[in-house]
């Protein structure tokens, strides 16, 4: 685990907080502004922790964010939780629970980006000290990566979104999905184009951006652009393009010359390998596995995490901690060791039957399906099903991947409720802050895979492919490059956008009904056609993308319009049964 430090104090909460007057949150409430802030280099890197830090804040209410809204509403889960958690349920299904479901995200990420358009504004021309140019052109390049990342997640979510690119606060009008996406790519074409060419990752560096993230950001972008919206190419602002044979260069140069690499075993890149863990759980037991986060230990795989401490507490936020892993955990109820390894949580996203099935039919003998996916009983046959009586949706399928992770004590005394209690000497004993490992948003096995997908060869299949013991394509397909997507990178937040651009929506996510599952503990059917008419319907008439908030609609006097598929009767959740 790689944790930084990222500047984060009071001074952020204050300096860059943001009002409540103005639609887009934007308001600087303090004496400080871009006349005498920043100055120094030091106010540059607060400057630019700040950006960082909205990473974290919008963690704090994980359930709305695009990572969460990415895994539940795939065909891969489904919402689960307890039949109060109607935000997991409606997720999965398209249909909204509340009229400000995604209000607090919405409001995070346009802080992020305000935080942003202020360090580009800021950072090249007021800044005096620098150590040379570079050191100027990778802070300004991390700044225009986040703006672009934030957009590229505001973008995916809503389509139709204003797009501020100075910090002054407006009540700016949608704009269209071509101007939004061209800005994301001119943010990142000027990252890669400024930036010097050194890798970022160790040390006080770790969880910072550098000119290969953007090169990864590029290809994640413009093949969701392109292929979504079919379009050939990309218009930026000032009137250039970016054509498909662009980003193949720079995604050449991000696999040839990045520095980043695979980790020779798939299996060492999930916390169930840690050091505490490994021998007492029998599928890793003897098998020679390590963790590569261990004791602090750099990713080489990772190139873009959201990075977490231990100074996540109640009376700060529980942002800083991986809350991810606490919806994600088997919903509980029961004694730890009737879990084990697998901690405990509030039962979000039980995996789907389907993929289990899929996934054995496509690659029986791919490691990666039990790396990646925990049976019930096989693996966890204490386990009772119905946790906390009210389960619903649940399966007999986890996701290991984002599962907390638990360890023995060596007292014999019992479990710790997650292992970085005990490997990070956490202080703070408690299920729901001690999750601290990273939540890797890019790392390079999607690189590769992104390669062979715009060149259309199989060298970035087969060295994925390679990795988990599997021979190697001899010719390139669109389907066989969609199941090594499926299977590498399940569990990751990249299935919602790619079956949305791949034009497989409607059909995969219709493949969810019937499925099996319990509900309160008794065998059920994922039935939905009562619930806004099914996966298909919803998916048709929302094209995947969600309600933009209601308050926000109102604070802007009308100038935002609410999303297709979201003002009829059919789009309200009520519950399950």
């Amino acid at each position: 685990m790689n944790k930084i430090i990222f500047y984060i104090s009071i001074i952020f909460v204050f300096l860059f907080s943001a009002g409540c007057e103005n639609f887009l949150d934007t308001e600087n409430l303090t004496q400080k502004n871009t006349s005498n802030y920043p100055e120094t280099v030091t106010d540059a890197e607060q400057v630019l922790a700040g950006i960082y830090n909205n990473l974290n804040v919008a963690n704090a209410t994980p359930a709305q964010t695009f990572f969460m809204v990415s895994e539940l509403a795939s065909d891969d889960r489904f919402g689960g939780g307890g039949v109060n958690d109607r935000l997991f349920q409606s997720t999965d299904l398209l249909m909204s629970s509340s009229t400000d479901m995604y209000g607090q995200f919405w409001k995070d990420r346009y802080a992020g980006i305000f935080r942003a358009n202020t360090a580009i504004q800021t950072l090249a021309n007021n800044v005096k000290g620098y150590e040379n140019e570079d050191q100027k052109n990778q802070m300004l390049g991390e700044a225009y990566i986040l703006r672009a990342f934030y957009y590229y997640e505001l973008a995916s979510m809503f389509e139709n979104i204003p797009l501020p690119t100075d910090p002054a606060p407006e009540n700016k009008p949608q704009a269209t999905p071509d101007e939004t996406w061209g800005q994301i790519m001119s943010d990142l074409k000027t990252a890669i184009t400024i930036m010097p060419n050194k890798r970022q990752g160790v040390d006080l560096e770790a969880g910072h951006t550098d000119k290969w993230t953007a090169e990864a950001l590029m290809a994640r972008a413009f093949l969701f652009y392109t292929g979504f919206y079919q379009k050939p190419d990309v218009t930026l602002p000032d009137g250039s393009k970016i054509t498909k044979t662009d980003v193949i260069t720079w995604i050449d140069d991000c696999v040839n010359n990045s520095g980043y690499s695979l980790v020779p075993d798939f299996r060492n890149l999930w916390a169930y390998t840690n050091r505490l863990t490994k021998e007492d759980y029998f599928y890793t037991k003897g098998k020679g596995l390590k963790w590569v986060e261990d004791d602090n230990a750099v990713n080489p795989e990772s190139m873009f995490a959201i990075k977490f401490s231990k100074f996540a507490s109640w009376s700060t936020t529980i942002g800083y901690s991986n809350s991810y892993n606490l919806y994600f955990g088997i919903r509980g109820g029961q004694e730890l060791g009737k879990t084990f390894p697998f901690g405990q949580g509030w039962g979000a996203g039980p995996v789907n039957p389907g993929l289990w099935t899929d996934w054995g039919n496509s690659e029986p003998n791919d490691i990666r399906r039990e790396a990646s996916i925990a049976r019930i009983p096989a693996e966890i046959p204490q386990y009772t099903k119905g946790g906390w009586v009210d389960f619903v949706q649940e399966t007999d399928y986890y996701a290991k991947k984002s599962s907390p992770i638990t360890s023995k004590k060596s007292d014999g005394s019992g479990y710790w409720e997650t292992f970085e209690q005990d490997m990070y000497n956490y202080t703070t004993v408690n299920f729901q802050l001690s999750n601290i490992h990273d939540l890797v948003l890019i790392r390079f096995a999607d690189v590769l895979l992104m390669q062979s997908e715009l060149k259309e060869d199989i060298s970035g299949i087969n060295r994925v492919r390679a990795r988990a013991g599997l021979p190697g394509i001899s010719t390139y397909s669109l389907e066989a490059l969609q199941n090594e997507r499926r299977w590498e990178l399940a569990f990751e937040g990249v299935r919602w956008n790619d079956i949305r651009r791949w034009h497989i929506a409607e059909q995969e996510l219709a493949k969810q009904t019937n499925q099996p599952t319990y509900y309160q503990g008794v065998e059920d059917k994922n039935s939905t056609t009562n619930n806004g008419g099914g996966y298909a319907a919803r998916y048709q008439a929302t094209r995947g993308f969600v309600a933009i908030p209601e308050s926000q609609i109102a604070l802007s006097n009308g100038v935002l319009k609410q999303n297709e598929g979201w003002t009829s009767g059919t789009a309200l959740y009520s519950g399950w049964k």
